[in-house]
């Protein structure tokens, strides 16, 4: 332990007058206050983009294909799965890509680095849309049946399922349906309950009937208010497809940051010329281009809090600074150097720092753990998409933004210390 160290603990430890205790203790109520709005906004920033992310990709997935023509012409086209593309992307695993490479964000004009995908693709399905009006006795709605297959992955979208269950599947048809939270509410409707679901192709009516077996809620009202799901070989009649033509694929990739070259290469290298491949980011942007604004949000937080804390830390260190002038003056009649001195009330101030990042951490991993396990935040679903605040604790950006604080802190700190080589030793020791 150098000496500076050492002193600064001892007078840390000698205690201060009532008025210099009380600016200590508010210093580190607001380094304390601080960390914990950091650690919550955090926290709950990481949990609101995820969850509804995963809502986004549980519907949709990762990757969508389609025939070309569909953007043309408005109406479905099929997509024949029995052709060799279709065995190509189930088995596609992991691929090298070329990356522009870049410094500190900012890309270097024709520098490329290799790399590979962590990993490949994870699930392939099928699925066919096709506009309809769902009616009752008393009343319509127009939505969008979206037909799936046997190969449909009901795991990412049973923890959606608020009542029922999913779409069972044998040798015939299926005349299960699953609709939504808000359509059963619209239309009164139950688990059980028989609707009629018109399509219309060709200028001709075509009617089928379905038995809802399930109700889901996403929360993502724009979908919710649209999609019912039923068995695809009952669209696919409707269509007169074979059971080998769909209106298009969703693919699930293993790692989310793997998407976009994932869908390049699927594009370029798997897919004949007549089909598209795009990301669920590129098809909904406007909806991921305002969840990437709360990152925004979250920097703008950040680095309010920290000068919060920088602006109270320089208050009390200067008032540490006039308390101990007397101690300076000895020390610099002593024949310790400025820089010397400085560093002690910079340890003293680090000790502050500490005390205030601790029992900020506690209060605020403690806080996002109560909202985790008990959901005490609620909030307006059709607004947020979501009915709870969510949170999402990350050890390691908890650990970062102590560190962060500390060392910038202490950085700003450095020059409020610099009116210590004013301090005259004599001057300062007739002081009272």
């Amino acid at each position: 332990m150098g000496l500076e160290q050492f002193i600064a603990r001892r007078v840390s430890a000698s205690g201060q007058n009532n008025f210099t205790s009380i600016i200590v203790k508010i210093a580190v109520a607001a380094i304390a206050l601080s960390l914990v709005v950091m650690i919550i906004s955090t926290a709950m920033l990481r949990g609101f983009k995820h969850q509804i992310s995963d809502k986004i990709f549980g519907f949709w997935g990762h990757i969508h294909i389609y025939d070309t023509n569909i953007t043309r012409t408005f109406e479905t086209v099929p997509i024949d799965i029995s052709n060799e593309f279709y065995a190509d992307l189930v088995k596609l695993k992991n691929i090298d890509f070329q990356k522009p490479a870049g410094i500190l964000g900012v890309e270097i004009d024709g520098v490329y680095t290799q790399q590979s995908t962590a990993g490949g693709i994870g699930q392939v399905q099928s699925f066919t849309i096709l506009p309809a009006i769902l009616r009752t006795k008393e009343d319509f709605e127009g939505v969008m049946a979206k037909g799936v297959g046997a190969d449909y992955d009901w795991d990412r979208m049973s923890k959606y399922l608020v009542e029922g269950d999913t779409i069972s599947y044998d040798s015939t048809a299926s005349r299960q349906a699953i609709i939504s939270k808000v359509i059963s509410q619209r239309l009164n409707l139950g688990i059980g309950d028989k609707i009629n679901v018109d399509f219309f192709l060709e200028g001709k009516q075509r009617k089928r009937q379905f038995v809802i077996s399930g109700i889901y809620n996403t929360g993502l009202n724009e979908y919710d208010k649209r999609f019912i799901l039923v068995d695809q070989r009952k669209v696919q009649e409707v269509l007169g497809w074979d059971e080998d033509q769909v209106g298009g694929i969703e693919v699930f990739v293993d790692n989310l940051d793997d998407v976009n070259a994932l869908s390049e290469y699927i594009y370029y290298d798997i897919l004949p010329s007549h089909l598209y491949a795009e990301t669920i980011k590129e098809r909904f942007g406007n909806i991921f281009e305002w969840l990437e604004l709360q990152n925004v949000n979250e920097i703008v937080i950040l680095a309010l809090m920290v000068i919060v804390s920088i602006i109270n830390m320089i208050t009390a260190l200067l008032i540490l600074i006039l308390e101990r002038t007397k101690m300076i003056g000895t020390l610099k009649a002593l024949g310790m150097k400025n820089w010397g001195i400085r560093k002690i009330f910079i340890f003293q101030a680090a000790h502050i720092i500490i005390r205030g990042l601790i029992i900020g951490t506690v209060i605020g991993v403690g806080l996002c753990l109560l909202q985790q396990y008990f959901g005490f935040i609620k909030l307006d679903e059709k607004n947020y998409y979501l009915s709870v605040a969510p949170i999402e604790i990350n050890v390691w950006i908890i650990v970062l933004l102590n560190i962060a604080t500390l060392i910038l802190t202490l950085l700003f700190l450095v020059l409020p210390t610099y009116i210590v080589t004013k301090i005259s030793p004599i001057k300062a020791l007739r002081f009272d």
